[in-house]
């Protein structure tokens, strides 16, 4: 993920004082029936993870859970309490995406309340592609050598959590589709298939409280890591460029995002992260212009970022590369750069030189 500026109108000031603070923000009552509910993201530079509690039937529905440890359960149990809500109330779960921070509590939630569990299709197919920690690895290990990996690149970035690996597997009862009302027909909350972030990624449009829950789609502060999961070949960057079109025309909205803050401003934000991708396409194109036939790892190491490369370890450096390869999939498919490589990605430029804007 990388920083923008940018020139949007903060709605949660308590949540971006907390922000700043570096605490947990509060539990908010957004509109009446709608709750904001932080739960901790442990080791993790995001911090916590925003959850809505909406009103449903005799409960509430969740847009989002946390992420899968006792301090988020914990603090989910007590925002619903100060809601006014118990977890046994619990009816639904509307998941964004299939990252762990999004659905980690789902399946505890189901157990414990009986509730259902609805995510896109497309998220819990590939999910559901690895069976165990070890099979995630060994992909994601050939993965990264085909990129230009090399053995001391496999150890600053593996930081497997085996026993973790368990919570990152839900099943769900059902799947969410694109322009359906999860909630009912008569509900005023509709989903939109925003992939890019995921090939599932979900964004929920309420119209009744005029809200829109980006989940990662669109952040108040960073740009979303677009990078795909091993074995995905498909132009992510090019869905996600043409997702944020998607909610172009919901500029009157409020953003409830997954983290960080509340917002105003979003046509604006989403010409600040299309402007971002520009520029990061150009600076991968000087890159390969400098460096002919240059692996993804090296071009990785010769971008920008918001620390030096020499200091990115663990998982930021996975992140890194694969938002380079992203950037680097894009130009292929769009005719300005060619991969030459067969075991390893060797980048050369193509007749048609530099993207023009995205």
């Amino acid at each position: 993920m990388s920083y923008l500026s940018n020139t949007i109108t903060v709605t949660g000031t308590a949540q971006r004082q907390a922000w700043l603070d570096r605490v947990l923000p509060p539990v908010e009552e957004v509109r009446p029936g709608l709750w904001s509910i932080p739960t901790v993201f442990p080791d993790n530079p995001l911090r916590y993870v925003l959850s809505y509690a909406l009103r449903h039937g005799s409960g509430v529905a969740l847009v989002d859970t946390g992420w899968p440890c006792e301090d988020a359960w914990d603090g989910l149990v007590a925002g619903l309490g100060e809601a006014g809500w118990e977890i046994s109330d619990v009816r639904a779960v509307l998941v964004t995406h299939g990252h762990a921070d999004h659905f980690g509590l789902a399946r505890r939630i189901r157990e414990v309340t009986g509730a259902w569990i609805a995510m896109h299709e497309a998220d819990a197919h590939l999910e559901a592609e690895f069976s165990g920690p070890q099979t995630f690895l060994r992909a994601d290990n050939a993965w990264l050598a085909r990129r230009g990996g090399q053995s001391g690149d496999l150890t600053v970035i593996r930081q497997p959590r085996p026993e973790m690996f368990e919570h990152f597997h839900v099943r769900p009862d059902r799947f969410l589709a694109d322009g359906e009302r999860p909630l009912g027909p008569g509900s005023a909350l509709s989903a939109i298939w925003t992939p890019g972030h995921t090939p599932g990624h979900v964004c929920f449009f309420d119209s009744e409280r005029n809200l829109m829950l980006t989940g990662d789609h669109v952040l108040p502060r960073i740009t979303p890591n677009i990078s795909p999961a091993p074995g995905v070949e498909d132009d992510v960057l090019g869905e996600y460029l043409a997702s944020l079109l998607l909610l172009d025309g919901y500029d009157d909205a409020e953003v409830l995002p997954a983290h960080e803050y509340r917002f105003r401003g979003l046509a604006q934000r989403i010409r600040d992260l299309r402007q971002h991708h520009d520029v990061r396409l150009s600076e991968v194109t000087d890159v390969i212009g400098a460096e002919p036939g240059a692996d993804t790892v090296a071009v990785t190491a010769g971008l920008h970022w918001s620390r030096p490369w020499s200091q990115m370890q663990g998982m930021p450096r996975r992140f890194a590369i694969g938002e380079a390869y992203a950037h680097l999939v894009h130009l292929e498919r769009t005719g300005h750069i060619v991969n030459k490589g067969t075991d390893v990605d060797s980048w050369y430029l193509a007749g048609e030189g530099r993207p023009g804007p995205a």
